[in-house]
């Protein structure tokens, strides 16, 4: 089966800018091109683009998906590599988790002292002009 970028777009779900772009960091390989200069598609890229799409939901980088898409073309390893790119990712979710966790307390906080007056009383104007005050441990 042959079909147009278009094509390829809407039975993995994504936009052809996207499928563009993938092919130009190399995560889908370049494809192969009519004599008037179309590309053309076929159901394996219809899947590796699936996947990508997946992956990129799940928040993995460009550089995870590009490991993860290298190991998928070796099936008969043992899997601890790709565990080890989840567990690295699922570290970075923590992370983040708790950053934003730290930025709800923080403006829950502002919100909860705001004394409903005037801008010039404002407690979360005051605290946004606070430019020394962290809410968490980057500083």
């Amino acid at each position: 089966m042959d079909f147009p970028i278009g094509e390829l777009s809407r039975r993995a779900g994504v936009l052809v800018p996207t499928v563009r772009y993938y092919e130009q960091v190399g995560l889908l390989p370049p494809a192969p091109r009519t004599d008037g200069g179309r590309r053309r598609y076929g159901q394996a890229d219809v899947e590796r683009l699936a996947f990508i799409r997946h992956a990129r939901e799940l928040g993995f980088g460009i550089e995870a998906i590009r490991e993860l898409l290298a190991l998928v073309a070796q099936p008969d390893r043992p899997c601890a590599e790709v565990d080890g790119i989840a567990r690295r990712h699922l570290v970075g979710v923590e992370r983040r988790i708790a950053r934003l966790t730290a930025l709800k307390a923080e403006l829950s906080r502002m919100i909860g002292e705001c004394g409903h007056g005037r801008v010039g009383e404002c407690r979360v104007i005051e605290v946004l002009s606070d430019h020394g005050l962290c809410v968490d441990d980057r500083h």
